[in-house]
């Protein structure tokens, strides 16, 4: 039998993942609780186990005294010099108790508390695994539609994937493996529950650290990430290696990196731009594609104003908005942006185009007069000698000769 329980228990913690410690300590509970059934209370009652061995052994604790009040607590010196001569009234006597003898109800308890403690702790195991994957991504393989939501099969637990941390416009088969956003681990009296998302912007983090290797050992930090799900992403990386380009480390050879990641977000575009602690330098580094003439930002505000050219104010809005709303977030700024024309007219940059404008006046005025000094010593004025021969003279003269 003792043989028996110790192969038992040894599948229980292969194939649960529950230590051996922990079942026996289940075992003496169960023994306990069955002694409480059997004879009232426990108390007095220890239960011994051998690791190695799985042998058990259960006896009472009882006080020797003339007259027996209370059996389950005491025992008569007569039947206490039986088990022992040396005992006399007042000593402690270990009275084994066999576990064959308990009844049915007793036994059945007994059952129930170690399939408990099973069922507990296969709980607290499947919880502890997922918990140490939260803020991470997994594969899982889609099992049904649960009306709008989907059930994703994760190993050992199934969890469900909601409408709202669904992308618009995907659709997913049955036995189709997807890999999902771990969002948070509940503990619940069901079991571990799983909330994982397609939608996070975390999860476009984590294909990245597990598409490219510079990022995933710190050698490319991912800095900021803004994402419109199903639409465009927007991350902002920085080297800390000045010989590694961050944003070439993240597109990979051929875009073979950066199509990987596109490929698992069913064709969602990602721009991959450089980091700045300069947020005049980093705004327009996320307004790309667009180009962008001037930046003037409040750090103290978390504001800035935005100069296009006339023709590339579309493009730095985006189709609806998007390209300006994801710069906003990325960067974390309020951004305006305005076209060229638009800037002149509203004066909000007249102090720009003031200094533009001067540096254009001074820049002629300078040419001007470098061009003046020139053409007057290379071509003086009729009536005026020159400072030797035209060059072209000089060289008919030498000719002629």
């Amino acid at each position: 039998m003792n043989n028996e329980l110790l192969e038992a228990l040894n599948i229980l913690e292969k194939e649960k993942n529950i230590s051996k410690d922990t079942l026996l300590e289940a075992i003496e509970q169960s023994l306990l609780q069955a002694c409480k059934n059997h004879f009232g209370k426990a108390d007095n009652v220890k239960v011994f186990i051998d690791p190695e061995t799985c042998e058990f052994n259960v006896h009472a604790e009882k006080t020797v005294v003339e007259n027996v009040e209370d059996p389950v607590m005491e025992i008569s010196l007569a039947n206490a010099k039986l088990i022992d001569s040396k005992y006399d009234i007042g000593d402690i006597v270990n009275v084994e108790i066999k576990s064959r003898e308990f009844g049915r109800i007793a036994t059945q308890n007994a059952k129930n508390v170690i399939l408990q403690k099973i069922r507990e702790e296969e709980r607290k195991v499947l919880y502890n695994q997922y918990y140490s994957k939260e803020k991470d991504i997994v594969t899982g393989i889609v099992q049904r539609y649960i009306g709008r939501n989907v059930s994703i099969n994760l190993g050992k637990i199934d969890a469900v994937l909601n409408e709202n941390e669904m992308v618009k416009g995907e659709v997913f088969r049955p036995t189709e493996r997807i890999k999902v956003y771990v969002v948070e681990v509940k503990d619940t009296s069901k079991g571990p529950k799983v909330v994982v998302s397609r939608t996070h912007p975390e999860l476009v983090k984590r294909l990245f650290e597990s598409e490219v290797t510079e990022v995933k050992d710190g050698t490319v930090e991912i800095k900021a990430i803004a994402r419109e799900a199903g639409s465009r992403t927007k991350i902002a990386v920085w080297s800390n290696n000045p010989d590694v380009d961050p944003v070439g480390a993240c597109v990979g050879m051929n875009g073979a990196r950066v199509n990987a990641i596109v490929e698992e977000l069913r064709g969602e575009k990602i721009d991959i731009l450089n980091w700045s602690d300069n947020a005049a330098i980093l705004i327009e580094n996320a307004l790309s594609p667009a180009k962008v003439i001037s930046v003037i930002a409040d750090d103290d505000e978390k504001s800035a104003k935005v100069v296009v050219p006339d023709y590339q104010l579309s493009l730095a809005i985006g189709k609806e908005g998007q390209n300006a709303r994801l710069a906003a977030r990325l960067t974390g700024f309020k951004i305006d942006i305005k076209s060229e024309t638009q800037a002149r007219e509203s004066g909000d940059f007249d102090d720009y185009y003031l200094e533009e404008d001067e540096f254009e006046e001074d820049y002629e005025d300078t040419y001007e007069e470098e061009y003046e000094d020139f053409y007057e010593e290379e071509y003086p004025a009729e009536g005026e000698e020159a400072d030797g021969e035209h060059p072209a003279e000089a060289s008919l003269n030498e000719e002629q000769e």
